[in-house]
């Protein structure tokens, strides 16, 4: 009898012989890694006192939320930013608008500050999920949703991993795969700015820092490939493979309940920026919690989280005693958001 990881395989097989019109994405499916790295985990540079910091901001518009985040954890100076290649990924599940995918304003304000800091080039790149490969490709998703024009608009280049090559890196620590194949834009670019969107996820509990770090791995390592079990352990330990040096979330709109494709929305307004995934994820968590709409988050306490959890256990982010929360925003909305997700996350 048919294992239902098996029955998963085989229906995606199927899937993809049946789309040979997308031949890239055939190919890719097949195609072995092109070489080995080793894992990359830089030290967290927006720190303060041996503390993860983490600033969120609201209330004054894309652009100023942004800059106001990212201004209240140090700006962009750690990253020393001076003529170097960046790649900032984005969350381009399909081809859907924001909040299933990240807010291309949010993009291209990203985008635009990265020059203003001195980057020589910016890239913007992903993958989308395995289904939507099969009529459709990241780069014109990127497109449908806008983000295409936002990165080209603020002078970025942008990129669909499928078309590309893949890494193996291998990942000792994990306890459910022993290497991760990742795409090569990781190691062709000096550093990664990940710009993960707020929103819940029927499979994961949720997709924000650590989750969105799935569209950099091979489609061969769905984590309901390898465990479906244990989706949510998989996405950290996914995360042992590349760390982001920067993690600048969208929570312009933030989905409530069901996703990733789709699902109720809230305004929530702001923008959160840390170089702390695991500090990052426990604030949007608080975001989600507040609204009091998805089980899946809202029935365990946000350090419960099985993502949360195993992150922790690896060295991924740091526990909560050792996170420092900086606000700037007005307005009784934030002000509710803001402290229940304190409320909630401990910060």
């Amino acid at each position: 009898m048919l294992t239902r990881r098996w029955m998963l395989f085989l229906l995606t097989l199927l899937i993809f012989v049946f789309s040979l019109g997308r031949r890239r994405a055939l190919v890719m499916w097949f195609a072995g890694p092109k070489r080995k790295e080793e894992p990359y985990r830089p030290a967290n540079p927006f720190r303060r006192n041996g503390r993860s910091l983490v600033g969120v901001a609201s209330g004054d518009g894309v652009e100023a939320d942004v800059r106001q985040a990212l201004d209240l954890i140090g700006g962009l100076g750690p990253l020393d930013l001076a003529d170097k290649t960046v790649l900032v990924k984005p969350n381009v599940v399909s081809g859907k608008p924001n909040p299933s995918t990240t807010n291309p304003e949010v993009v291209g304000v990203v985008v635009k500050l990265l020059y203003e800091a001195g980057a020589r080039k910016v890239y913007v790149g992903d993958m989308s999920a395995m289904v939507t490969l099969v009529t459709s490709s990241t780069l014109r998703h990127m497109e449908k949703t806008g983000i295409q024009r936002a990165a080209n608009d603020a002078g970025a280049e942008v990129i669909g991993f499928e078309d590309h090559d893949w890494v193996e890196v291998p990942v000792p620590e994990a306890r459910y795969l022993d290497k991760v194949l990742v795409t090569e834009w990781l190691y062709r670019v000096d550093l990664v700015v990940n710009v993960p969107v707020i929103k819940t996820h029927s499979s994961a509990s949720y997709s924000i820092c650590l989750k969105n770090f799935i569209g950099c791995t091979h489609l061969r390592q769905r984590p309901y490939l390898i465990d479906s079990d244990h989706w949510e352990e998989l996405v950290a330990e996914f995360n042992l493979a590349y760390r982001p040096q920067l993690h600048i979330v969208d929570g312009t709109v933030s989905m409530i309940e069901g996703g990733p494709w789709d699902g109720p929305s809230s305004r929530t307004g702001l923008i959160i920026a840390s170089g702390d995934p695991v500090a990052a994820d426990a604030l949007g968590l608080g975001v989600i919690k507040a609204h009091g709409r998805w089980e899946m988050v809202t029935a365990k306490e946000i350090w419960e989280q099985k993502q949360i959890h195993r992150a922790l256990e690896l060295g991924l982010g740091g526990p909560r005693e050792k996170i420092l929360l900086l606000s700037r925003g007005e307005g009784v909305e934030f002000s509710r958001l803001l402290g229940a997700a304190r409320r909630f996350s401990g910060l």
